[in-house]
């Protein structure tokens, strides 16, 4: 019964919970970044370098005998073939994914440094003592 007890402790605590949500919309940003790439600015390098399908940039390294055209059917086919095309979409893909990490954490220490650099409000000086005493003076002399 301890250890069920443990487990629960450990998967409720805020770290367990953030480390969870932070995978999910990791996975999801993921998502994201690769229809970035794939849809917005490999179609855009594609046009500029001259209409190139970076997907289909390969070089057979095995017997073709069926003249294969396509990566997809040469994987199919057991054919080895050395994929440069979809290894450069990766390689897009991070550094864009970086790029964005990169600006996230700047802003973040950015942030953090503006809530260090703001004074905390002083505490008010002390009243001098002799004007504690003629404060006292003069409520007396009220009575």
């Amino acid at each position: 019964m301890g250890m069920i007890q443990e487990f629960k402790e450990f998967a409720v605590k805020g770290n367990a919970m953030d480390l969870a949500v932070g995978v999910i919309i990791g996975g999801a940003f993921g998502k994201i970044v690769d229809s970035i790439v794939g849809d917005l600015i490999m179609p855009l390098v594609s046009r500029i370098v001259g209409k190139l399908d970076f997907s289909n940039l390969f070089v057979v390294l095995g017997d073709n005998p069926n003249n294969l055209a396509t990566l997809a059917d040469l994987k199919k086919a057991g054919i080895a073939v050395f994929a440069y095309g979809s290894f450069l979409t990766i390689v897009v893909n991070f550094i864009i994914l970086a790029f964005i990490i990169f600006m996230m954490v700047k802003q973040m220490n950015r942030l953090r440094k503006a809530e260090e650099a703001a004074p905390a409000p002083e505490a008010p000086a002390p009243t001098p003592e002799d004007i504690v005493l003629l404060r006292e003076i003069r409520d007396s002399l009220k009575r």
